[in-house]
Formats: C-alpha cells, sequence, structure tokens
C-alpha cells in the first residue's frame, strides 16, 4: 500500500511536467547509456533511432495471470496488437521504478510496487511502414491480490485482459502476430526467471 501512494503522489508532483516532455525520447548506447535526446517522431522514423523504454509485467494469483493490453487504435506504431501491461519511455531526470509507476498510473488507472529485471535491445518495423521500434528496453515485474479497478486511458488503451500465462504462452506461438514485438521477446525471459524475482 505505501508503494501505490507513493506512485499516485508521483503522479500528482510530477505527472503535468512529465507529459510536456514527453514528445522527446532519451537516446542510447546497446549498453543504455544516455546519448542525449530526439523527438520521438524522429526516433521512431524508420530505421530508428535507439532509445530509453521500459516494459511494465504485472501478474496476480501466483505469476500464473498476466495483464495484458491492447494497445490504441490511435497509436502511430503497431496500433490494436496486443502487448503487456504498461510500456512507455524513460524521460530525462526519471527514474526507475518511479516513472513505471506513474506511467501504469496514467494508462490504467492503478499502480503497484515494481521490481526492476533485465533490459535488452530490439528493433522491429511496424507491419504497415508507419516506422520502427528500435529501443533499449527495461523490464519491470509487479504483483497484484485480486482484481484491482482498471480506468485505461482511451487514447493509450483499447481492451485490457487478465490472462494465464499457459494460455498465452500457447497463443503467442499460434498467433505471433498478434502481439508487439517487445512483447513476444520480453515474456519468455521474465518467465524463465524465479518467482522472487517478481
Amino acid at each position: 500500500m505505501a508503494e501505490e501512494l507513493k506512485g499516485i503522489f508521483l503522479i500528482a508532483l510530477h505527472g503535468k511536467a512529465m507529459l510536456n516532455t514527453m514528445s522527446l525520447v532519451i537516446l542510447s548506447t546497446e549498453d543504455g547509456t544516455p546519448m542525449g535526446t530526439a523527438e520521438r517522431e524522429n526516433a521512431h522514423a524508420s530505421p530508428g533511432m535507439l532509445h530509453r523504454a521500459f516494459s511494465v509485467f504485472v501478474f496476480r494469483n501466483g505469476r500464473r495471470e498476466l495483464l495484458i493490453q491492447q494497445r490504441s487504435k490511435q497509436k502511430t506504431l503497431f496500433p490494436l496488437i496486443w502487448a503487456n501491461t504498461c510500456c512507455s519511455h524513460l524521460q530525462e531526470e526519471e527514474v526507475l521504478p518511479d516513472a513505471a509507476q506513474m506511467r501504469l498510473h496514467q494508462e490504467l488507472g492503478f499502480t503497484c510496487q515494481l521490481k526492476e529485471g533485465a533490459s535488452f535491445v530490439y528493433r522491429a518495423d511496424d507491419p504497415e511502414g508507419r516506422g520502427t521500434e528500435y529501443e533499449y528496453d527495461t523490464i519491470l515485474i509487479g504483483n497484484m491480490q485480486g482484481n484491482p479497478p482498471l480506468k485505461p486511458d482511451p487514447s493509450e488503451v483499447a481492451a485490457t485482459k487478465w490472462i494465464t500465462t499457459e494460455e498465452l504462452t500457447k497463443d503467442m506461438h499460434v498467433h505471433p502476430l498478434l502481439y508487439a514485438p517487445w512483447f513476444l521477446l520480453a515474456f519468455p525471459m521474465v518467465m524463465q526467471r524465479p518467482k522472487p524475482y517478481g
């Protein structure tokens, strides 16, 4: 509860300032070292500019279920594709996991304690040719009890659902194009880690 209240406080304190700078992304090397900033639109123009990002995975029921979201149709890249609980870009002067807690609340209306995990680099072209994701992506994992009320931001999220990890694993193999490329890469990494990791 203390971590949730901390997250809400941070949103109230920094939310407006953060939203004003979301047009920028932090460029980085392949080991995550910051290399200045770029306009988000320019960074996502093919072939892409490597930049910092993070991917949040929120589980419940002993990590047997994962909350996933379908990206809004308003998204420039990979609209209406299913992804992990929350994804975003790290902004200047932000730190993890605080930034991830803020973004989780802004997109879905709740927050929880998050633990930082592994990072990886990937590049993926939008299937409709709208641009490229090229990110140094850091994984964060949280656990929830029960069924927290969700308030999805329609500009970010088209739909949400809890899905068992077993069902998700099977569906990713059968219908990989329904899922975001970073999600396909990160989900096996998360599931291979011991439960104390998240």
